[in-house]
């Protein structure tokens, strides 16, 4: 009885409460791709990390009040890459992309909810990666082979909670949280700015990447979903992380530190957040729908572990209700659309529609800006669980 009492109690947002927010678009998702992210041998889908986080969204969802076609859609969209041996079509090992790691969570979610020897397969393949993944000379993960020396945000949130969670279901050594927490410690020391309280995109070790400032090896910009999967990493990383470990009080205080530097970013008149997070009245940038996402998913869940205060709940409320209001649009149809995604963005390797990836302001508002991008949706439908049992609590 109190839980529906205190569902009856959520706030509504635009006529709908968090949750309903993240089933409309999960279900409009579902409906806009199809098949589309199915393996079939002529097709083009790819072993891919926007389909891990969107499968791995839709999962959570289902355990807010089981919806078969969720799973379905997972075990499709996941499993029909996963062959009876638990080899998995078009993912290259060699490659060493963190990236590639990121729909073993989906794996793991998978093989605990069918118990099918496949799954647990493949998730020990993931695995085997970080084992011989190159690292820089202070042990941190290359984002991947052909960005030698680098680390980037993006890769912690690919690896570590993966890699956490994997240790945990599987009894894997203490060591192996160890290395999780100095994955973390490594990223923070190496692309924190006191100055502004945010991180900076990537790190290169070598300092000779062209994005790459001399003096420090950092990219030179702010990048507002960067910095989102760095917060996702963190407070996901945290649901595996023995209670007791030295790190762990660490990887909190990291969070926090995040989250402080967030808020002071956040625009005052919508409650998101910019592209470039700390350039808002800059000609040519705008507010983002995936960071602005993350950020509340990640503050959300953040003050439902106790990890941050409630002090954050307005900046939290405030950042849903601006994603609600100015970002979702409805197709007419009864579909609804995340529209102002930052399509991709990233340093070096080939220009991106003609621009160099030099990590300056210019390149990061130069990327094609999209509607109903994974990377947003994910988080979104992420974002209205963890809003909801947020504001259920007050």
């Amino acid at each position: 009885c109190t839980r529906s009492l205190a569902a009856a109690m959520v706030p509504k947002f635009d006529g709908a409460t968090p949750l309903q927010w993240s089933v409309r678009l999960a279900d409009s998702e579902i409906a806009r791709r199809g098949d589309s992210l199915n393996w079939t041998p002529e097709g083009k889908a790819k072993w891919d990390y926007t389909a891990g986080l969107f499968t791995l969204a839709l999962l959570k969802l289902d355990a807010q009040g089981h919806n078969p076609r969720y799973v379905k859609f997972a075990e499709e969209a996941i499993g029909s890459f996963i062959m009876t041996n638990g080899n998995i079509r078009r993912y290259k090992p060699e490659e060493y992309q963190l990236d590639a790691i990121n729909p073993g969570k989906t794996v793991l979610a998978l093989w605990q909810i069918t118990h099918e020897e496949r799954y647990r397969e493949a998730a020990a393949l993931l695995r085997r990666q970080l084992d011989t993944q190159p690292r820089t000379s202070d042990g941190g993960f290359w984002h991947k082979q052909r960005y030698p020396n680098q680390m980037w945000l993006d890769g912690l949130y690919m690896e570590a909670p993966f890699y956490a969670e994997y240790t945990q279901l599987f009894h894997g050594p203490m060591s192996d949280y160890d290395d999780v927490a100095k994955q973390i410690r490594l990223m923070s020391e190496h692309s924190y700015d006191p100055a502004t309280g945010l991180f900076y995109h990537a790190w290169d070790e070598s300092h000779d990447q062209p994005w790459a400032i001399k003096a420090t090896g950092t990219s030179s910009n702010f990048w507002g979903r960067a910095v989102g999967w760095y917060a996702m990493a963190l407070v996901d990383v945290l649901d595996h992380f023995p209670t007791n470990h030295p790190a762990r009080p660490e990887i909190i205080s990291t969070f926090r530190k995040l989250c402080q530097g967030v808020v002071k970013w956040q625009d005052p008149k919508t409650g998101l957040w910019y592209q470039v997070l700390n350039e808002g009245g800059r000609k040519g940038n705008y507010l983002e729908a995936t960071a602005s996402s993350m950020f509340v998913y990640a503050m959300a869940k953040g003050v439902n572990h106790g990890y941050l205060s409630r002090d954050y709940v307005p900046a939290i409320e405030k950042g849903y209700r601006g994603i609600v209001e100015h970002l979702l649009k409805n197709d007419g149809s009864g579909k609804w659309s995340l529209t102002q995604c930052c399509s991709v963005a990233g340093l070096g390797g080939s220009p991106s529609h003609g621009r160099a990836r030099d990590g300056s302001f210019d390149y990061y508002i130069s990327e094609p800006v999209v509607s109903n991008d994974l990377k947003g949706i994910g988080p979104f439908i992420l974002a209205g669980i963890e809003v909801q049992q947020l504001l259920g609590a007050k």
